[in-house]
This record gives C-alpha cells, sequence and structure tokens, in this order.
C-alpha cells in the first residue's frame, strides 16, 4: 500500500488540530491522561499520515502494518488520529466516555473500533504482543512491519525486556518500538522510580539497533523510521525525547496533567496557544 506522505507543515497543522480536540475532548468526557497524550500525539501523527502501509478503507488487509498503542492510557489521542484519517466518523467520539460507548480510557478489543489491532493499557504488553505479530508474519511469510508505543515508565516492566530478548535473538528485523521519553510517570520521574538510564546503552545491550531523537521533530523521525527499516539483522527502537504535556504552555513537563481535566478557561486558554 502507498503511503501519500505529507509535508512537515501539514504534518504539525494536523497535530495543532488534534491537540485542540485532546484537550476539549477531556474537558467534556472528564477524563485525564491528558499530559500522556499531548507527548506522543506527534509521533502517532507521523506514524499514521507518513510511515504506517494501512488503509481506513481497508484496516484488516492482510498485509498491512500493524501498530499498537502499550501505553494504553494516550487512546484519546490515538482516537483523533484514527477519526481524523478516516477510520469512523469523528461525530462518534462525541459519545467518548459515555457510559455503553467502546471509546474510554484504553483501547477495546479488536473488532469494536477499525484500526484498533490490540486491547492494551496494562503496560508491559504491548511489546510482546507486537513481536508475536512480527514472529507470525515470518511464519506464513507475509510482508508486513509491526510498530509498538511505550512509555518510558513501562521500561519498568519485565516483559518488556524478556520480549526483547527473545526479538534480539530471533533477529526480528520488521519489528520497530517507539519510547515516548517523556521522563515522567504516574507518580514521579521516570529516572528517580527507578534507575531507568542509560536507556539508549540498555538497549543497545539488548542487540537492538537504536536512535535517540526529538520526538516532536517530524523531520527526525522522518530519517530515524528510514534507518530503523534498513539494519536487517535487528529489532529497532526509536527513543524519543518528548515533552509532557507539550503544545501547551501551562501543561508542559508537569505530571499534575496525568490526573487533571481542564477546566473551561483552561480549555479556552489551550486553544488559543493552539490555534492555526
Amino acid at each position: 500500500m502507498k503511503v501519500d506522505k505529507k509535508t512537515v507543515i501539514e504534518l504539525q497543522a494536523i497535530s495543532r488540530l488534534l491537540r485542540q480536540r485532546i484537550v476539549e475532548t477531556s474537558h467534556l468526557a472528564k477524563i485525564p491522561h491528558l499530559g500522556s497524550c499531548l507527548s506522543c500525539i506527534d509521533l502517532l501523527v507521523f506514524l499514521y499520515w507518513n510511515q504506517l502501509s494501512i488503509s481506513p478503507k481497508n484496516p484488516n488487509n492482510h498485509n498491512r502494518d500493524r501498530f499498537l498503542l502499550s501505553k494504553g492510557h494516550g487512546a484519546p489521542a490515538l482516537f483523533q488520529v484514527l477519526a481524523e484519517k478516516g477510520f469512523f466518523p469523528k461525530s462518534l467520539l462525541n459519545e467518548f466516555g459515555n457510559q455503553g460507548s467502546v471509546f474510554h480510557e484504553h483501547p477495546p478489543i479488536p473488532g469494536y473500533i477499525p484500526g484498533i489491532e490490540a486491547a492494551t493499557g496494562s503496560l508491559g504488553h504491548g511489546l510482546p504482543m507486537a513481536l508475536g505479530m512480527s514472529l507470525g508474519a515470518r511464519i506464513k511469510n507475509i510482508v508486513f512491519n509491526s510498530y509498538v508505543l511505550i512509555s518510558d515508565g513501562e521500561c519498568n516492566e519485565g516483559t518488556v525486556w524478556e520480549a526483547a530478548m527473545l526479538a534480539s535473538s530471533q533477529r526480528i528485523n520488521n519489528l520497530i518500538v517507539i519510547v515516548d521519553y517523556n521522563k515522567w510517570q504516574a507518580t514521579g520521574r521516570s529516572n528517580e522510580i527507578l534507575a531507568l538510564e542509560p536507556l539508549a546503552d540498555k538497549w543497545k545491550a539488548f542487540g537492538w539497533h537504536v536512535q535517540e531523537i526529538d520526538g516532536h521533530n517530524f523531520t527526525s523521525m522522518g530519517a530515524a523510521f528510514e534507518s530503523s527499516l534498513k539494519d536487517v539483522n535487528k529489532p529497532s527502537v526509536i527513543i524519543c525525547n518528548t515533552v509532557k504535556g507539550k503544545g501547551v504552555s501551562f501543561m508542559e513537563d508537569d505530571n499534575n496533567w496525568h490526573y487533571r481535566i481542564p477546566n473551561y478557561q483552561e480549555v479556552k486558554m489551550a486553544k488559543k496557544e493552539l490555534a492555526i
């Protein structure tokens, strides 16, 4: 499937628009994790507009790329991306957070929302699932890439490193991990909860092709993904340095927005900053 790529300016405009919607939806639905959504939205926009080989017209195509949002609490950002891409009508997001709706804080099981590959949010499970998909592609002789977005706090989980060892030992070269390295997790700085650093060296020691970039720079993303697909002997990880709450000045690098829900005035302030 051909990917019709957007320019950097077009990607930036999409990100700003979706940031506005994410903030407004958090307010209306009374659902948190806003900071986590804003740190990864640029990565999701790049993936869905410039990287993934997947079409909303045929989201179950056998040869499609697979994408898993392992940090499932970022689902509000993913839902906005899928709606904007045309996987389902944008009007359905008016149900977000309502009783009986499939749009909640985490992605549901496949079949309920087009474009969702797996239910996620129990941290540490996304990478093993994506690895299984990549192994399955090898066994069935199908050509596609598996992409999985994980959080830095998620790297506390042992299942991440078990999967990392297996992927390396099997030389799984169609698996790309994207780490949303915003330096925070639920209760504090990621590197203070556990000794996360040196994160790049840890992945290298596990036998991965490792790159570290600015996770809000679309040009850097393009170069990194291109490089990740050139290494034929290793799985790839792109460590993306991001800012929690990126795009809204009073939310940036403030972990309170992991839990806080913006009031009406804060929504107005955020949308004014994000105006295109």
